[in-house]
């Protein structure tokens, strides 16, 4: 990985909160040309220090009324077994994010539907149906009180 910098670690404070700032703005913010803030975006991509540019969207204005919490565990912690489930959880779009996780779970997903009857089709689908599934409990979210994906940087 890139061995960040001052201006490295300024430059990822504004883009986490917008990427869509102009590197000229960000220049000013943080003391450098705007060609410089560019080399070192890039670079940064390329280290994959920055994973992504993706827009996090409001679930509710598009559709997505129901968000879960599952606490999934697995029916043995076998390398065949946690492989089969990390693929089927994360090639389904209704899953947004997934961690395989210590504790007396295997994962904990967050999951989007757009109602309960959707929420029932999407467990059957990742849970009833696979063998590999020995239980799972889902927590139904009230509010959303906070939705980040910012990474708090020193």
């Amino acid at each position: 990985m890139k061995q960040l910098d001052e201006f490295d670690r300024a430059i990822l404070r504004i883009v986490q909160k917008d990427n869509k700032t102009p590197q000229r703005q960000i220049a000013e913010n943080v003391h450098l040309s705007a060609a410089a803030v560019q080399r070192r975006i890039a670079a940064m991509e390329g280290a994959g220090v920055i994973s992504k540019n993706s827009a996090i969207l409001n679930t509710y204005a598009v559709g997505m009324n129901i968000t879960a919490i599952v606490a999934v565990n697995l029916k043995d912690e076998r390398v065949d077994t946690v492989d089969a489930a990390k693929k089927i959880f994360s090639s389904s779009a209704e899953v947004q994010q997934c961690y395989y996780v210590t504790g007396g779970i295997s994962f904990m997903l967050i999951i989007v539907a757009s109602d309960m009857k959707a929420y029932e089709e999407i467990t059957r689908r990742l849970f009833a149906q696979n063998d590999f599934v020995a239980n799972y409990c889902s927590l139904i979210a009230l509010d959303r009180v906070k939705s980040s994906s910012e990474v708090l940087i020193p």
